[in-house]
């Protein structure tokens, strides 16, 4: 968090928080009211001072004020990079990998170090060249499809990344943000004053 934030807060510590102003798009995209946030040296700002609170709710510290994140998909939107790394939208790296799974939209969901996120679509060809069998194969079209149409678990492809191989699993049906410890759309609580 950026030391200017800091002292505002310190400053000014009774700031209503903000609910429905900004989101997050499952392209890693801040979105004021809708509309993107173009402006890079506003998105860096917003990618320092991102966080969660300890009930799941993103939020992005603006000074003194506490902005609420609507998140179209997950808090975090990852990348990969050649070398099978992971990164998040805001360029810091995802650490290590704990668990990958594909949900019924065909997005490919982690659980990191810096939390759970997606895999945006513009990687999802980088990482089918990932994709290999128990042995370290790299698997063909047909045995994806195989999986993907509802091959049993036995067959579920591994991903191979930069710190090694990691299985795929089918989500569960249900929203992720249950299953993952977060909330995708914080709003306040009643009585709550906001902005």
């Amino acid at each position: 968090m950026d030391e200017i934030v800091r002292k505002a807060m310190a400053k000014w510590p009774d700031v209503p928080f903000a609910y429905g102003w900004l989101a997050l798009d499952a392209r890693g995209r801040w979105l004021l009211k809708g509309d993107p946030i173009t402006n890079p040296a506003v998105v860096a700002f917003i990618g320092r001072n991102y966080a969660v609170d300890e009930r799941g709710r993103w939020y992005f510290q603006n000074g003194p004020q506490r902005v609420f994140v609507t998140l179209d998909a997950t808090p975090w939107i990852l990348s990969l990079d050649e070398a099978g790394r992971l990164a998040t939208h805001v360029g810091t790296p995802a650490g290590a990998v704990r668990e990958a799974w594909l949900d019924d939209a065909g997005r490919v969901l982690f659980v990191t170090d810096v939390g759970p996120g997606i895999l945006v679509d513009r990687d999802l060809a980088a990482l089918v060249q990932r994709l290999v069998d128990a042995a370290g194969h790299p698997l063909d079209d047909a045995a994806i499809t195989r999986w993907i149409e509802g091959a049993g678990p036995d067959e579920a492809p591994w991903i191979a990344l930069a710190d090694g191989r990691l299985r795929l699993g089918r989500l569960p049906q249900g929203p992720a943000g249950a299953r993952f410890g977060f909330d995708p759309d914080p709003r306040p609580d009643v009585g709550e004053p906001e902005c």
